[in-house]
């Protein structure tokens, strides 16, 4: 499969790791504030209500299409991790982070950044050049550094998935979430549904295809999705709403602590403990990684052709977002799962 530099620059994010981010300066930029603070709803929240002194600076450390991440410092000397996005109110784009982010931090097992607040933003921060309304998020800042240790990660996303929910509509056996969400820039649903099945199949897949608009992609997925509850078949009963970070790749997993693993920049939501490695194509999880998630949550017969069918999820997405050669893959695991079944 293409790399995912055919779509993405690489860039070093305010937590310190690579982001997927489309191509845009890439070069952090420190800034000694010198407006006044009232002008940024961010800075104004921190001063206000983190105990943490005065904004003194704040770093850009790039962006995407969609947002922009900035390290916030403070005269205490703490820092925070602010993103913004343009164009887009909290409720659109940061109120499905925080809610997700605090889903699976409400499970005490792998490390997720605690979210501190978010809110509307009437322009960017310290005056850039960019005008309108948008959004923002406060996070804790980690210092994110070394590599993970892959057994960790691999036994600590296990436990994660095997967390009883915290929501009770999933608690109740149902899959979706709280709100609507964003993978990447893109609108995803998460009207709750009783079956696994329909919700895949509904809110992730047709929903990809109707972005789409092409004629061959409708046509390979509406027959697709007419069959795809085979690949199902023995194991209908035993799927159990998960807590999903639901874009898990490398760039949004980093070590803190000495290799202890954190993930973050999630697109949450409850479903089948398999879809979160729809994005395993772009994370290079290792043998051991596999070895101690396995230990745990032992795989399950059909896993490679339903690892196929969550794939084709992200890279429809990726077609919807980024064109190209993701319009091949999207048509050739279609093919090869309709032939199948």
């Amino acid at each position: 499969m293409p790399s995912r530099a055919l779509a993405f620059s690489t860039l070093l994010s305010s937590h310190g790791t690579t982001k997927r981010l489309a191509r845009r300066r890439t070069t952090p930029v420190l800034r000694a504030m010198n407006s006044p603070v009232g002008s940024d709803p961010a800075g104004a929240w921190i001063e206000e209500n983190l105990n943490a002194g005065t904004i003194t600076g704040q770093k850009f450390m790039g962006g995407s299409n969609w947002s922009s991440a900035y390290t916030y410092q403070t005269s205490s000397g703490q820092s925070f991790f602010v993103k913004t996005a343009l164009g887009r109110t909290a409720s659109e784009m940061f109120e499905g982070e925080a809610l997700g982010l605090r889903a699976m931090g409400g499970t005490k097992t792998i490390k997720i950044p605690e979210v501190f607040h978010y809110g509307e933003l009437p322009g960017p921060p310290s005056g850039e050049a960019l005008r309108g309304g948008g959004s923002f998020i406060v996070m804790e800042h980690l210092n994110m550094k070394g590599a993970v240790d892959p057994s960790e990660l691999g036994r600590q996303l296990a436990l994660m998935h095997l967390s009883e929910p915290s929501d009770p509509n999933a608690q109740a056996g149902k899959f979706g979430f709280a709100v609507n969400n964003t993978i990447g820039g893109t609108p995803q649903p998460n009207t709750w549904c009783d079956d696994w099945i329909e919700f895949f199949r509904e809110r992730r897949l047709r929903h990809q295809i109707r972005l789409a608009g092409d004629a061959n992609i409708t046509r390979l997925g509406d027959t697709l999705c007419s069959k795809m509850h085979k690949l199902f078949d023995g194991i209908e009963g035993g799927i159990k709403p998960s807590v999903l970070h639901g874009d898990l790749w490398s760039g949004n997993i980093a070590a803190i602590d000495g290799g202890k693993a954190c993930i973050f920049d999630p697109a949450t939501y409850y479903g089948h403990h398999e879809a979160e490695f729809g994005m395993s194509w772009c994370a290079g999880f290792s043998v051991s990684f596999w070895t101690a998630y396995n230990s745990v949550i032992p795989k399950a017969k059909g896993w490679d052709d339903r690892h196929d069918l969550y794939t084709l999820y992200h890279y429809l997405n990726h077609y919807n977002l980024f064109g190209g050669s993701y319009y091949n893959q999207c048509a050739q695991i279609m093919e090869r799962l309709n032939k199948k079944l």
